[in-house]
């Protein structure tokens, strides 16, 4: 005796049993799924992997706005109070030859006034500065890049106060350094033509050595004074146009 059912039977059974699938979706029911509350520390632990734990950044959010979980070394001192009234403040020892009062006037202050920025010379000229030497040049152009430095920290502190003055004077004053050092390139330009040029003659020249030793003599004359004297005019002539003269 077989204790299968037939299948005729099956589909009876599970018409009377279940309804129809496409019903499913109406007769399902959300069943919310809470935990126990206990307020014992074993019931109500967080339960995370023990490498995540004891994470230093655990618990800090930028967007929650929420801070550290363990307490730091600074929260165990207060933090130092501002002193405002300037007698009670301590007084700090400042080089006075420190590199840093270049950006300042000999006065110190910040802000100059404006007739006090107007009165400034004329820039150099190429005329006199083709007499300087290498050593003037050189300390005339880094006198210009302090005082454009010097500049610069004006027009930032006006900028930063809004004062609202001192904008055409501190223009002026700087476009009279930039010709002093448009000048000075001028200057060392010339004299680098005029040392090729120099270079090059030399180059041809029997009587210069290029390749001469420091402390040596580089010019070497063909033939003295007194030879070229005698090959040009002869003992004769140069008594005769010493006496008609």
């Amino acid at each position: 005796m077989s204790c299968l059912l037939p299948t005729s039977r099956l589909g009876q059974l599970a018409s009377k049993q279940y309804p129809p699938l496409f019903l499913a979706p109406a007769l399902f029911s959300f069943y919310q799924i809470s935990a126990s509350f206990s307020t014992s520390s074993s019931v109500s632990q967080r339960t995370t992997k023990k490498k995540h734990a004891r994470h230093p950044n655990r618990g800090v959010s930028a967007l929650r706005r929420t801070g550290l979980r363990h307490p730091v070394e600074m929260d165990k001192y207060p933090l130092p109070v501002p002193v405002l009234d300037p007698e009670k403040r301590s007084k700090v020892a400042v080089d006075e030859n420190h590199g840093l009062w270049g950006f300042f006037r000999p006065d110190k202050k910040a802000l100059n006034t404006p007739e006090e920025m107007a009165a400034f010379g004329r820039p150099w000229v190429v005329e006199e500065l083709r007499h300087k030497s290498w050593e003037d040049l050189h300390s005339l152009w880094w006198i210009c890049c302090k005082e454009r430095n010097l500049l610069a920290t004006q027009a930032y502190e006006r900028e930063r106060l809004k004062a609202g003055y001192g904008e055409a004077e501190i223009l002026d004053r700087n476009r009279a350094v930039r010709q002093t050092q448009k000048a000075i390139k001028h200057a060392l330009t010339e004299r680098y033509y005029a040392f090729e040029d120099a270079r090059r003659v030399a180059v041809v020249d029997p009587e210069v050595d290029l390749e001469a030793e420091p402390g040596t003599q580089a010019y070497t004359p063909i033939y003295s004074d007194e030879t070229a004297l005698e090959a040009d005019y002869p003992v004769g002539q140069r008594a005769s146009s010493s006496s008609s003269t």
